[in-house]
């Protein structure tokens, strides 16, 4: 018994990809956030359990809906994600005989941007808690990057999902002005005063880090896009910052 959970705002394209893939779940739970496209009705026409609610931030949305799953263990896919053959077999034979002395499942994810498969530029690292009990996990309080709280047992699984994290460039930037901004939220008690060291050193570091520590060169022009613009959300969060500060 599994319960698989996909938070939505106007993601009817992603969920027509998506939906197909997860028709197996023994239940499927669409939390949207008032969608303005067709999400509703493609989650609909794909027999997933729709509950609507209005959106504060990401671990809150997330956590509210780890309490409205009918089963304990549940798998969280964004709307972005798909599951490669190799990855549902193994989430479907654990199903069938769950191990209880995990509390939940780390899994790696494979990204893609501009049509590459991006295999250095910061992201090779990627991995997220997603396959979890439902009455042992929730997130933490973060806008970004929001975690499972790691207080038990982590296993791993072997395969990866896929993240299409940016359809295009366009939405690409719109996606980490808006990190930027939640960020902005996370660090600024953190942060009593912005400086040129905040406008000027973590961005350029950012870039480095990307490009050539973490090995953006080796993916090429994309990783080099790649690098810029995750410098560039840094010295954004702390425009944000310097913005809030000045209320």
């Amino acid at each position: 018994m599994l319960t698989i959970i996909i938070p939505t705002y106007n993601e009817a394209e992603n969920l027509r990809e998506l939906l197909p893939q997860i028709q197996w779940a023994t239940e499927i739970l669409v939390v949207d956030s008032f969608s303005t496209d067709d999400t509703v009705m493609v989650a609909q026409e794909y027999h997933a359990r729709v509950l609507q609610r209005a959106y504060t931030g990401p671990a809150d949305q997330k956590n509210w809906a780890i309490k409205q799953a009918a089963y304990e263990w549940i798998l969280i896919l964004d709307a972005d994600e798909r599951l490669t053959k190799a990855l549902e077999r193994e989430i479907r034979t654990f199903v069938q005989n769950p191990d209880p002395t995990y509390d939940g499942y780390w899994i790696h994810r494979q990204n893609y941007f501009m049509g590459k498969k991006i295999n250095y530029s910061g992201w090779q690292g990627d991995r997220v808690i997603r396959l979890i009990q439902q009455t042992k996990c929730r997130y933490n309080n973060k806008q970004v990057h929001e975690e499972i709280e790691d207080t038990g047992n982590i296993g791993r699984l072997e395969h990866s999902l896929e993240h299409y994290t940016y359809k295009d460039m366009e939405h690409f930037i719109a996606k980490m002005t808006r990190y930027a901004a939640w960020s902005a939220e996370d660090y600024l008690a953190k942060t009593p005063r912005v400086t040129f060291y905040h406008l000027w050193f973590k961005p350029t570091f950012r870039f480095f880090s990307h490009f050539v520590l973490k090995g953006g060169f080796m993916d090429g022009k994309v990783g080099f896009i790649i690098s810029v613009i995750m410098a560039w959300g840094v010295f954004l969060r702390y425009v944000k910052i310097k913005e809030m500060q000045n209320l």
